[in-house]
C-alpha cells in the first residue's frame, strides 16, 4: 500500500501516537457495504469497532437506522443519535440486566434487542421486566460454530419454545454471528456459511409453522455477510468494514473495504545501527491478533524486532540501512485490528484531504455512560 494517501499536513503540533480517521475513506466504505446488502434496510451494524457517534450519525445519513452493540453504553450512544433499533449481542448477566432495562425506560424511540443462550438467565431477564411491568424484545443467541455463545442448532428449538412461555420475553427472532467462518477463499466461505444457514433456517421455518413468531434473523460479520446477502430473509451485522484494517484488508480481497483508520507515529531513537524506534508501543496498537501488530508505510524495507508498552522496534533489513528513517519522521501504520485499537484512544483525529479537519470522541470507549 502506498504512503501518501495517509499522509497528514501540519502534523507539527499532533502529539503521538495518534489515531487519525479518513473521513472519505469511511464514507467509501459504506457505500460499499450498503451495496453488498442491497439495501441500507438490511444492515445491523455492529459498532463495537468504532464506539463513536459521530460515525454512528454518518451510517444513519446512509440510511442506517438499526445498530448492533456490545456494551450497555454503545447501546445508549445508538439511542442518543436516534436509532431506531439497537440489539445488545452480548448475554445480560448481574447488574446489566437492571441497566439494560432502564436504557429501554430512558428511550422510548427505540426499540432494544437483548440475546440470550441460557434458559435460566433469560428467566431472570423476564422475571425483571415483570417486575417493571414490561416486555422485553429478544432474539435466541445460535452457536454458529465460533463456540463463544450461542445455543447449538440442535438444540435450538427446545430452548426457543421455552422462551416463548416466559411472559416477560418477547422472542422474535435469532442472532447468528459466526465469526469462525474467517475464510479467505469467497467460494469456500460462502459454503460453510450455507452449510450451517440450511440448519438455522430449517429450525427457523419449524418455530413459525407451529405457531411461533421468528422474524429477525441477524447474521454474520464482515467476512461472512456478502455470503449472507443472498439470503433475503437475512439481516447482516458487518462491523469492522466502517473503518476495515490491515487484517481483513490483506485476507478477504473480494470485499475491497479500504483501511480508514491509521496509527500516526514518531521515530524516537536509533539504538543501533540499521535499528530504530517508534512510539507506538502495544498501548498505542492492539495487541491481537497473534503476529505483527500493524503495517509500516513507506519503509519498505523494515522488520519488526520487539514491542513494548511505549516502543516498537524496528531493524532495517541487510543492505537497506541507509534507508533508515530519521529521528523525528512522522510515520504511519495501519493496525492489525482496528477494533480494540480505536478503543485505545479517547477521540479521533479526522482527515479529508490531507487536513486534520474535526475530531471525533469515542463515545462508548468506557462501558458505562449513564446507566
Amino acid at each position: 500500500m502506498k504512503n501518501h494517501g495517509y499522509e497528514i499536513k501540519d502534523t507539527d503540533a499532533i502529539i503521538t501516537p495518534a489515531l487519525i480517521y479518513y473521513k472519505d475513506i469511511i464514507a467509501e466504505n459504506l457505500d460499499k457495504m450498503v451495496s453488498v446488502a442491497g439495501d441500507a434496510r438490511r444492515l445491523w451494524p455492529h459498532v463495537k469497532s468504532h464506539k463513536m457517534e459521530a460515525l454512528v450519525r454518518l451510517q444513519i445519513e446512509k440510511g442506517i437506522t438499526k445498530f448492533k452493540c456490545a456494551t450497555i453504553a454503545e447501546a445508549e450512544m445508538v439511542a442518543a443519535c436516534g436509532a431506531e433499533e439497537a440489539v445488545i449481542a452480548y448475554p445480560l448477566i448481574g447488574p446489566n440486566v437492571d441497566r439494560f432495562l432502564d436504557l429501554c425506560q430512558a428511550f422510548l424511540g427505540t426499540r432494544f434487542w437483548a440475546i440470550g443462550d441460557d434458559l435460566a438467565s433469560l428467566k431472570t431477564l423476564s422475571d425483571k421486566a415483570c417486575e417493571r411491568n414490561r416486555k422485553v424484545h429478544t432474539l435466541i443467541d445460535v452457536n454458529m460454530g465460533t463456540n463463544r455463545t450461542g445455543v447449538r442448532p440442535e438444540n435450538l428449538y427446545d430452548l426457543y419454545r421455552k422462551c416463548q412461555k416466559l411472559p416477560g420475553l418477547l422472542p422474535d427472532g435469532l442472532h447468528c454471528y459466526d465469526g469462525n467462518h474467517g475464510i479467505e477463499d469467497y467460494d469456500r466461505r460462502q459454503e460453510a456459511v450455507e452449510q450451517v444457514n440450511k440448519r438455522v433456517f430449517a429450525v427457523a421455518d419449524k418455530l413459525r409453522e407451529e405457531g411461533m413468531s421468528c422474524t429477525l434473523l441477524i447474521m454474520g460479520g464482515t467476512p461472512s455477510f456478502p455470503c449472507h446477502a443472498r439470503f433475503p430473509q437475512v439481516y447482516m451485522s458487518p462491523g469492522t468494514c466502517v473503518v476495515s484494517d490491515y487484517g481483513y484488508f490483506s485476507r478477504f480481497k473480494d470485499e475491497n473495504f479500504i483501511p480508514a483508520g491509521i496509527v500516526m507515529t514518531r521515530v524516537i531513537s536509533h539504538p543501533e545501527d540499521g535499528y530504530f524506534t517508534l512510539d507506538l508501543g502495544y498501548k498505542g496498537i492492539a495487541a491481537d491478533p497473534p503476529g505483527q501488530r500493524g503495517k509500516l508505510l513507506g519503509v519498505e524495507h523494515a522488520s519488526p524486532v520487539r514491542q513494548n508498552e511505549e516502543h516498537w522496534i524496528w531493524r532495517m533489513d541487510e543492505g537497506f540501512e541507509g534507508e533508515r528513517p530519521k529521528i523525528g519522521t512522522v510515520l504511519y501504520v495501519i493496525p492489525t485490528h482496528i477494533c480494540p485499537t480505536s478503543a485505545l484512544y479517547p477521540e479521533a483525529f479526522v482527515a479529508v484531504d490531507g487536513v486534520i479537519a474535526d475530531r471525533w470522541k469515542v463515545t462508548a470507549r468506557n462501558r458505562k455512560i449513564t446507566w
